[in-house]
């Protein structure tokens, strides 16, 4: 909601005092009244943009012994209506006004009116407004809009304060350049996004039915078959190519709204940018962008079923030749209403961090991995980017992007944690320089195996969908820390509540491998705290005794695991397996944890239990076969 405040400019004599009564009076005062009239404050009326709250007006004197009065007041306002009512006064206004204001340093629209146009018959509106106003427009882009008005006969004067009021509600200087006679590069990057996201068949043209759909939104009024036909013929007579059957392109799109902005309806134009969340600088709202979503501790955020519906739908849609990827062309079109690639995508070398096919392209199901860890690892990035590629949720209790995403059931902090109640899970892949984690991750993206060693510097991340038994799928988030490897688990509290599970990795043929492990685990003992899953990889290679004091499996027997570590090869086809034995024990936490002793006596009393049902039902059987038998002799 905007507060409005006008201060009126103008020589004296022009006629500022005798307008603002006129205004509040809904008359000309024939009394006279005193020079400069206080401050008004005037409510909202019928006629009122409707963002508008109360508008104050404020009178000002040109007497040179109130300079420092006008001052302080036109930089207090937000408009100035600048009056003039003779060539005196009129060449004033470029001669002083406009350089004085200029002098001041303020940024504010300004509104010229032409008043006593009761005592210029001489003088045609067309000839006012093309032999005064035009000249001046051209020369001071600050002049928001011009008007001719009478006090005394009370012709235009509510116009001429609306026009202020609109000047701070609607500006023209954000969207229209009038010397070069074109909208400005920031209206056209909105506008353009605006018609990417009413292009919903994404085919390059808004259809009737689009156009139809689009002045409902903005205008919440349906448009006419007539008004329909005059958009496209105004559009043709410019852009003869820009209206097809198929409807109207951006050209034509852009070309009527720079029509609106040209001939004073860039209201207009603000009514279709606030439909789409502009704010007066042309940049989305914060509330928009960054609406409120708490996530707990101990809990993570993931797409609700809207969302992947939502992602799914736009991949289908800029998968234009339906080969089932995403090649560059298809994601730079897609993202084009967005700032680019969000940071951490880039950050992550993506699209090498997700599934592609044979010709290097992100799949579907590599697309909602992508957005599935970005949604993971930050919520807020996923809501920015729900907003600008025009997510609309349909639940009208929750019409805010966050519709899109839901927060899992916070995990219980315990030695020993249950199931996970979450669909996406993070787990950090540590090891020795060499032991193969960079093959472990190539080969969870089924990509071919390399023998060149390139160690990995900066983090590395790869995002996958994995089926675990009986069919349940989820999404495991693999990294590799690189350098940033000690920073990350100094970070105890962080890595606690980000991280499910550590896949510890060895070079089962190179001996001095593993000492790696049991020296990182007594450096972060906070390590404990997570589920853990040993993988000895490189298998195919001979294994080799490791100088550590503790043999692999040695250490996991030591530790009470539940399994010794798994053997495996980056170029076997099992290494599938693996990546299920990963996401299980991030998913069930218990059984990826050392086994304690009262496991052991759990066990060991289910089997007496069970043991003692046996020894039982066969003496009970026995007594009932000897019970028959008896009655029988």
């Amino acid at each position: 909601m905007a507060t409005v405040r006008i201060c009126v400019c103008g020589d004296e004599g022009t006629g500022k005092s005798s307008l603002i009564t006129s205004l509040v009076k809904g008359v000309f005062v024939t009394n006279k009244i005193q020079p400069v009239l206080p401050q008004i404050t005037i409510p909202p009326t019928i006629g009122t943009p409707e963002n508008v709250t109360t508008t104050t007006v404020v009178d000002t004197s040109a007497l040179p012994q109130e300079r420092n009065n006008l001052a302080r007041e036109i930089r207090k306002s937000n408009v100035i209506l600048l009056v003039y009512s003779d060539h005196y006064s009129y060449e004033r206004v470029a001669l002083f006004w406009l350089p004085y204001f200029r002098s001041l340093g303020v940024n504010v629209p300004v509104v010229l009116c032409a008043n006593k146009s009761d005592l210029a018959a001489d003088h045609t509106e067309t000839q006012v407004i093309e032999e005064e106003m035009l000249p001046l427009m051209a020369e001071f882009k600050e002049i928001d809009s011009c008007i001719r008005t009478s006090a005394r006969e009370h012709r235009n004067v509510n116009e001429a304060f609306f026009l202020c009021q609109k000047a701070v509600t609607h500006p023209i200087a954000p969207l229209f350049d009038s010397k070069e006679s074109a909208l400005k590069p920031a209206a056209v990057a909105a506008l353009q996004r605006i018609f990417y996201l009413s292009d919903k068949d994404r085919d390059g043209y808004l259809s009737d039915k689009e156009m139809e759909d689009f002045q409902m939104r903005c205008f919440e009024k349906p448009l006419s078959e007539e008004d329909l036909v005059h958009i496209k013929e105004t559009i043709q007579r410019a852009h003869p190519h820009s209206v097809t059957p198929s409807g109207i392109d951006c050209r034509g799109f852009l070309h009527l709204n720079k029509m609106y902005a040209e001939k004073g309806r860039h209201e207009t134009v603000w009514i279709i940018l606030r439909a789409f969340q502009y704010t007066d600088n042309l940049s989305l709202q914060e509330n928009f962008l960054h609406p409120r979503f708490e996530v707990p501790p101990y809990a993570s955020a993931e797409l609700s079923p809207e969302g992947y519906r939502f992602f799914v739908n736009l991949f289908l849609l800029s998968d234009k030749d339906n080969d089932g990827g995403l090649n560059d062309a298809e994601l730079a079109s897609l993202f084009a209403p967005t700032p680019g690639l969000p940071a951490s995508w880039a950050d992550g070398s993506f699209p090498s961090s997700t599934v592609r096919n044979e010709a290097g392209h992100v799949t579907l199901q590599g697309w909602l991995a992508q957005w599935s860890m970005t949604t993971f690892t930050s919520p807020k990035t996923t809501l920015e980017y729900l907003a600008y590629l025009g997510f609309e949720s349909s639940d009208r209790s929750n019409p805010s992007t966050t519709a899109a995403l839901k927060v899992t059931r916070p995990r219980k902090r315990r030695r020993r944690p249950g199931r996970v109640g979450r669909n996406v899970v993070l787990g950090h892949v540590l090891g020795a320089p060499g032991s193969g984690k960079s093959a472990l991750l190539d080969a969870f993206l089924s990509r071919g195996f390399s023998a060149t060693y390139h160690p990995t510097i900066q983090p590395r991340t790869a995002v996958n969908t994995v089926e675990l038994p009986g069919g349940k799928q989820c999404y495991l988030i693999l990294d590799e820390l690189g350098e940033l490897e000690p920073a990350i688990l100094e970070n105890q509290v962080k890595l606690l509540d980000q991280c499910d599970v550590i896949v510890y990795t060895y070079d089962s043929s190179d001996p001095d491998s593993f000492a790696y492990i049991p020296a990182l685990r007594a450096k972060y003992p906070h390590l404990e705290e997570l589920a853990s899953v040993f993988v000895a990889l490189k298998a195919d290679l001979d294994r080799t005794t490791q100088r550590a004091e503790h043999q692999p499996h040695e250490y996991t027997a030591m530790l009470n695991m539940p399994s010794p570590p798994l053997h495996v090869s980056a170029t076997w086809s099992s290494i599938q397996e693996v990546f299920v034995h990963i996401a299980e024990a991030a998913m069930e936490p218990s059984t990826a944890f050392p086994r304690s002793e009262e496991d052991v006596e759990g066990k060991w009393m289910s089997w007496g239990i069970a043991l003692g049902a046996v020894v039982c039902a066969g003496a009970a059987a026995v007594m009932i076969w000897r019970r028959v038998s008896g009655s029988g002799v």
